[in-house]
């Protein structure tokens, strides 16, 4: 569908090449005058003006014209495009799944070995990114397809450090450690934890987030890649290994506010605010970044977070959950090449990161330029990560990740056992077929 020879073997060099200048305060790009890039894209309202901000970067450097079309519905929208023969130059993806599927019918534009490899050393956990953009192309071979731009962390563990500071609780620095700490709260007469899987018809999905942290605890990447394509079947002895660590925490009527029964009931929305009762209801809350939008009013600065901690004991060095937003080509041009050279220079990111809702794993950025504290500890457990993989439920099957998932960690939390949830699951997966 495209022509890819001539541009993509010359751009490919400087993509793999980029690296070695990417430490300059400044993006000086190629004249590109007269060049228009199109861009379609999943950004919309105050996030859609951190990219503009952006994309004024590299139009000043270069002189080129980009347009950019941005909405709630880009992911339709690129599929029809690509489909239809008429795609931007670049399509954003906001998970590696859509992205995989519109390789496989020649909808993308391959990068190159040596954007891999750039990827590859110039990003914290580099092998993990360089493995979410490389997928199998129309001729059943693999390609490198995308750079991840602007990600997100899930691996986080919410407390307020004035309620550690009154009983002398310390971040645990291990899994084993947070144990110990669950056990020390509750001896105390406390409730370590607050846990809720409300979410209206969306209800158990906080808990498949706990259950892929702990796949990405207890086993090594490619069982989570193995178990997140159905390589490994669901009800896999391992699987359900990762579903009762889960349950260590949620099943114990010490461990959680309101009782272990309360957890599939109570809104994910309320269960963190047991944190800001005086006295505490629950000392932590294990959730993505973004749940101090529901914190109660004015009270968000009270909080802080740590990483939610691996097991010491399994040296599976610190793997993070999150997702992200991922750039490819989807219609070849010198200048579609450039803007993607652009991503891989520190100030691309600088500018979003200087901005709200931005983290990167690019080694290369100054982490001063973060906003606040709170993002720049984020990008903090970015950079230290040693894996990276994305939410697991995001990238099976709708009907289960979306579906039997979700119930199975409601059935699970209510007290059925976790292998005849993990049964339940996978035979959900296998009517698929």
């Amino acid at each position: 569908m495209f022509k890819t020879t001539t541009i993509a073997g010359a751009a490919a060099l400087a993509l793999g090449t980029l690296g070695a200048t990417a430490q300059a305060a400044d993006y000086k790009g190629p004249d590109l005058k007269g060049e228009t890039i199109t861009v379609t894209c999943p950004w919309t309202g105050a996030e859609e003006g951190f990219f503009k901000k952006v994309v004024a970067n590299f139009e000043k450097a270069t002189g080129a014209t980009v347009k950019h079309s941005c909405s709630q519905s880009s992911e339709q929208q690129i599929v029809i495009d690509i489909k239809a023969g008429s795609p931007s130059n670049i399509s954003v993806f906001p998970q590696p799944g859509l992205a995989a599927n519109m390789a496989a019918i020649g909808g993308l534009v391959p990068l190159g070995d040596k954007a891999r490899d750039w990827v590859k050393t110039n990003y914290a956990a580099g092998s993990s990114w360089a493995d979410l953009g490389t997928y199998k192309g129309k001729d059943g071979k693999s390609n490198f397809y995308g750079l991840f731009f602007n990600v997100n962390v899930k691996s986080l563990v919410w407390y307020i450090p004035e309620n550690f500071k009154e009983k002398g609780y310390k971040v645990p620095k291990s899994m084993e450690e947070l144990q110990d700490l669950t056990k020390k709260i509750a001896a105390d007469g406390g409730k370590p934890w607050c846990i809720g899987l409300g979410s209206d018809a969306a209800t158990g999905w906080p808990a498949t987030d706990w259950v892929e942290d702990m796949m990405l605890r207890t086993q090594s990447p490619q069982v989570y890649d193995d178990w997140t394509s159905n390589k490994m079947k669901f009800n896999d002895k391992r699987v359900v290994e990762a579903i009762e660590a889960y349950g260590w925490f949620a099943r114990n009527d010490a461990y959680v506010d309101g009782g272990a029964k309360a957890v599939a009931t109570v809104s994910f929305k309320d269960s963190p605010k047991g944190m800001f009762g005086s006295p505490p209801k629950c000392y932590m809350h294990r959730q993505a970044s973004f749940i101090p939008a529901f914190f109660p009013e004015g009270k968000a600065a009270d909080a802080d977070f740590f990483y939610f901690p691996a097991y010491k004991s399994k040296n599976l060095g610190n793997p993070v959950l999150g997702g992200g937003t991922i750039m490819t080509i989807t219609k070849d041009s010198k200048g579609a090449r450039a803007f993607m050279e652009y991503l891989q220079h520190p100030q691309a990111h600088e500018i979003w990161m200087a901005e709200d809702g931005f983290l990167t794993p690019h080694k290369g950025t100054d982490l001063a330029k973060y906003k606040t504290k709170a993002q720049r500890k984020q990008g903090e457990i970015l950079l230290n990560a040693t894996t990276f993989r994305f939410d697991g439920s995001d990238l099976m099957p709708g009907a289960v990740g979306a579906g039997s998932f979700w119930k199975g960690m409601v059935d699970y939390s209510g007290g059925k056992s976790a292998q005849a949830v993990a049964d339940d699951i996978q035979k959900s997966w296998d009517a698929l077929k």
